[in-house]
């Protein structure tokens, strides 16, 4: 077989050389798609219901026996015990096979592409990216009408350690697995906060998620390299690749070693400037991952998910044990909570669909927030009573200007005296913030400064809306360029504001976790940085080997240029020089220099 090489996302970093072996391939692939006769409706709609209970039955078992290795992720397959329970998506087949009178299989199918339509015009990656588990979830009932097994299918299949392909993958497809036999994985689904890189990096293993021709390319038994660094898959490699693979996995994994020996030293300068090393949540379960990694704290929980992990809205007193929970592990160590960060088509099955023809710029964050006060003010009231078993702090998403503020810390007062009224305690003293990322936020950050305890700079959506660029379309994505002037100078003007009043500022987003961005933050001034747990022990070894000095001048030299090319050129000069061998071990998203051909 000739040679191939495949890109595809790195989730969990590493190199891995094995045999490809795939546990699925495509979801809906040789799903029957014919019509059934009118008598025989009645009986496809049966087989809907039998399959979606068979399949809820299976993963409320999975759940249950969970190896230990995955203990932390059966709250990803409750997810997935939802889903099989979704009245709706099972009324909608049923719906299909009786209006088109076409079999359960195809009516299901049809069914999950009116979700994904749906799921696509959602702006927030992760959200986005849960329709993938929807996917799987059709898929094991598809599986079930077809007759078909439904595990995992491998341990038959593997005497010998393998390179696990699939097209998606889910904590749940892993019941039965011997997790020893699987050096990496690499699917065709998913992107950088899907299910398959919280299980990978789970289990510290290589792996690729959104990996273009995958299925296409690979067949069992191939010879592959994955390249958890640069996001490569080669087909077939060569013998001079396999050489310097080898020798780069034998210096990754010392270079790992070492850095998680140091992980929980603090994330100081060799002059001594300290700077604090939080981590970016999204799911309760990855609590251990901000223990294992040295995070100081957590710098930013997004409290979407469990409003989108179930049917119905979450009451008080489940929030309220989950956000105790959360701030109890974590003791000491601060965590942030953001109020929700939704937009109004992610909670269209509570609150009905609203025609917006730009939901990014629409009815989202803070807006959704003051527009269901009493949801609002139901997440703030268990925020708050947390608040007494931890360090807590608040934080409200997407503010644009004072008015927000004023109305946001109301409602936060209405649910103070409403806890009152209730004997419930609080901490009166709770730090509240405000997220940074709208370039109206920044023009009046001086002002804004004096009305909160502190910002957070989320640089991911403080570029795209300052450059009006969306990174995430193929076709404009070489302009997200997060050392653009503008953006320097944005963060730049927060960071002093901020201090100019009293109040901390941190940094959160990709740019705070690359190491050509950290050294301009250093040299800014910024408190603290917020960043994927994985990523804390490389960004920690960075810190640890510069100097306050350095980094003042890196950004002084930066500030001189007012071309991205040449601000990039300079950034990665400096840095290179500085750290020439841990360089090799990491992608930079400075990588979009290049235009389009």
């Amino acid at each position: 077989m000739s040679r191939v090489i495949l890109q595809g996302i790195p989730v969990s970093a590493g190199i891995s050389v094995g045999k490809a072996f795939f546990m699925n391939r495509r979801s809906f692939a040789n799903v029957p798609r014919h019509t059934v006769p009118e008598s025989l409706i009645s009986a496809e709609q049966a087989r809907l219901d039998r399959a979606f209970q068979l399949v809820n039955d299976e993963l409320t078992q999975a759940r249950d026996r969970l190896p230990v290795e995955l203990a932390d992720h059966a709250s990803i397959i409750d997810s997935h015990v939802m889903i099989s329970r979704d009245r709706k998506l099972l009324a909608r087949s049923r719906e299909i096979v009786h209006d088109m009178a076409i079999t359960a299989e195809w009516a299901l199918e049809k069914a999950v592409r009116e979700v994904e339509r749906k799921f696509e015009v959602i702006e927030d990656p992760y959200l986005r990216e849960r329709i993938a588990d929807v996917r799987l979830v059709a898929q094991r009932i598809i599986k079930k009408l077809l007759g078909q097994h439904t595990g995992t299918e491998v341990e038959a299949g593997v005497s010998n350690r393998v390179v696990l392909m699939a097209h998606d993958l889910s904590p749940a497809d892993t019941i039965g697995l011997d997790i020893s036999k699987i050096m990496s994985l690499a699917t065709t689904e998913g992107g950088k906060t899907s299910h398959t890189g919280i299980l990978a990096r789970s289990l510290q293993i290589p792996a690729l998620v959104g990996v273009t021709d995958l299925e296409t390319y690979v067949n069992d038994g191939d010879l592959v390299i994955i390249d958890g660094l640069k996001g490569k898959l080669i087909v077939n490699p060569e013998e001079a690749e396999l050489e310097f693979y080898s020798d780069l996995k034998y210096q990754f994994e010392n270079y790992h070693k070492s850095i998680m020996q140091e992980c929980h030293l603090p994330g100081e300068t060799i002059d001594g400037y300290r700077i604090n090393v939080f981590a970016n949540v999204e799911l309760f379960d990855e609590l251990s991952s901000v223990n294992e990694n040295g995070a100081e704290g957590v710098g930013l929980y997004r409290t979407e998910y469990t409003f989108l992990s179930r049917n119905e809205l979450p009451t008080e007193e489940e929030l309220t044990d989950e956000y105790m929970q959360m701030a109890q592990i974590l003791g000491k160590r601060k965590v942030v909570f953001r109020s929700l960060d939704l937009g109004a088509d992610k909670l269209a099955r509570v609150f009905g669909t609203l025609q917006e023809p730009n939901p990014a710029l629409g009815l989202r964050a803070i807006r959704f927030s003051m527009r269901h006060r009493d949801l609002f003010r139901c997440q703030l009231k268990a925020i708050l009573r947390a608040s007494v078993k931890g360090n807590v702090a608040l934080m409200f998403p997407m503010i644009s200007g004072l008015n927000e503020i004023h109305e946001a810390k109301a409602v936060l007062r209405e649910a103070q005296r409403e806890l009152e009224a209730e004997g419930r305690e609080y901490d009166p003293d709770m730090p509240v913030g405000i997220m940074v990322e709208l370039p109206s936020t920044v023009f009046i950050a001086d002002a804004l400064a004096h009305e909160v305890d502190f910002f957070s700079v989320g640089t991911n959506d403080l570029i795209q809306y300052s450059l009006g660029i969306d990174r995430l379309n193929r076709h404009v994505s070489y302009l997200y360029q997060p050392l653009h002037p503008a953006v320097i100078r944005s963060i730049k003007y927060v960071v002093d504001a901020g201090h100019h009043a009293g109040i901390e500022v941190s940094v959160c987003g990709e740019l705070a976790s690359d190491p050509y961005c950290v050294p301009i933050l250093l040299g800014m001034g910024v408190d603290t940085i917020s960043i994927t747990p994985q990523a804390i022990p490389g960004i920690k070894r960075i810190i640890r080997q510069t100097t306050m000095e350095d980094c003042k001048k890196l950004l002084k030299d930066v500030q001189e240029h007012f071309q991205v090319s040449a601000i990039n050129h300079t950034v990665r000069e400096s840095i290179f020089r500085q750290f020439p061998e841990e360089l090799t071990f990491y992608a930079s998203i400075l990588d979009n220099e290049e235009l389009p051909a």
